[in-house]
């Protein structure tokens, strides 16, 4: 019997780590690196390039997505000042789940996901809530996980740390470097 097949939306190398080893044993997983909100340039390229490394030596597929900062810029608008964990993230984890539930309905996919809720500063129900709802929209179910769960983001920690994974500060938007 083939695995489901599932679209990963990885956010970074770190953050997906341990998320792919768990979900390999169930899933046909692909990953989606797709972070217009990653600011500047450089930082977004280098954690990109980090996250296809990272699958290459897996044996995980990987896709990049857009990086359209300035569609983001547009989402985000009026909400630059938001605290962290505010507004402005519920918005972001909007746009960046919405696109990818777009290209797992185009590409097949049966369904998709995020390493999203691995962080242990981000709210897992916020952000499973939002994919459901963009899943049912889509017509593509969402995987809806805590990944923080069972030690899930230590262990990220200590597997980056043997891979010599980059490990960033910050989220990745400009606000949040603040």
């Amino acid at each position: 019997m083939t695995p489901p097949t599932l679209l990963l939306h990885v956010c970074c190398a770190p953050c997906s780590t341990h998320v792919i080893d768990e979900l390999k044993e169930e899933y046909d997983v692909t990953c989606y690196f797709y972070g217009p909100n990653i600011h500047p340039e450089e930082e977004y390229e280098r954690r990109a390039e980090e996250s296809r490394e990272y699958c290459a030596g897996q044996g995980t597929a990987f896709i990049e997505g857009e990086y359209d900062v300035n569609s983001w810029l547009e989402a985000i608008k009026g909400h630059e000042e938001d605290e962290e964990g505010g507004e402005r993230c519920k918005i972001c984890y909007r746009f960046r789940l919405k696109r990818t539930a777009q290209t797992a309905k185009n590409m097949g996919f049966e369904l998709f996901g995020t390493t999203l809720t691995v962080s242990p500063h981000k709210n897992a129900d916020v952000i499973n809530e939002i994919g459901v709802d963009i899943g049912t929209q889509a017509g593509v179910r969402f995987l809806e996980e805590d990944f923080k769960k069972r030690d899930g983001f230590k262990k990220s920690v200590q597997m980056s740390k043997e891979h010599g994974l980059y490990r960033q500060s910050y989220c990745g938007c400009m606000f949040s470097k603040r």
